[in-house]
């Protein structure tokens, strides 16, 4: 296959994951929930946890600097942390094992009314499975990124988001497009003065 139809077969298909997840009512409806899970724990104080593996957690990653940074606009930081650091996560895998590296931390500092975001394109990460497991514990309310069939998570998360794709690729390409609209919605509905 030459090259130029490598990128045009890559777009293509690109393309048509994201129209049939976007022209999708009942996940367009998911999406808007997402976005009022998030309002609901900026506007009462929480904290937004993120987690994944791999390319999932550079996206878990991403989520959390744009909230504490900025996203378009100039606007107070908000609370959000991406489990995972490096330090933490040799510590807990050497010690009890890489399945505890995110809920541990969801056990340490995790509190009623924040949210715990879980990316996992099969839906089958174990680590993500025992965060979910620890948040539910604590009160607090899990939402999961995932792909393929959903996996577990699908039925464990309070909200479950399912990209209609079998790669990681396509997968994670959606669910980098709703953690930036996700941040968007809720940046204009908090502060709607910087979009006016």
């Amino acid at each position: 296959m030459q090259l130029q139809n490598i990128w045009s077969a890559c777009f293509s298909d690109a393309l048509d994951t994201l129209t049939r997840f976007s022209q999708d009512p009942a996940q367009i409806a998911k999406c808007t929930k997402f976005s009022e899970i998030l309002l609901k724990a900026f506007n009462g104080g929480g904290t937004v946890f993120s987690c994944g593996n791999g390319g999932s957690h550079c996206d878990a990653m991403h989520f959390a600097e744009e909230m504490t940074g900025r996203y378009r606009k100039d606007r107070r930081p908000l609370a959000a942390l991406a489990l995972g650091d490096a330090s933490h996560a040799t510590c807990v895998a050497n010690d009890y094992g890489f399945q505890y590296v995110f809920s541990r931390q969801v056990e340490a500092l995790g509190r009623p009314g924040d949210v715990l975001i879980g990316l996992s394109t099969s839906g089958n990460s174990e680590n993500i499975i025992q965060a979910v497991q620890a948040a539910k514990v604590k009160g607090i309310t899990t939402v999961a990124l995932l792909g393929k069939t959903g996996g577990k998570l699908k039925e464990m998360a309070d909200l479950a988001i399912v990209v209609p794709a079998q790669t990681s690729d396509r997968i994670q390409e959606v669910h980098i497009k709703l953690i930036h609209t996700v941040i968007e919605s809720v940046e204009r509905e908090m502060f709607p003065d910087h979009y006016a």
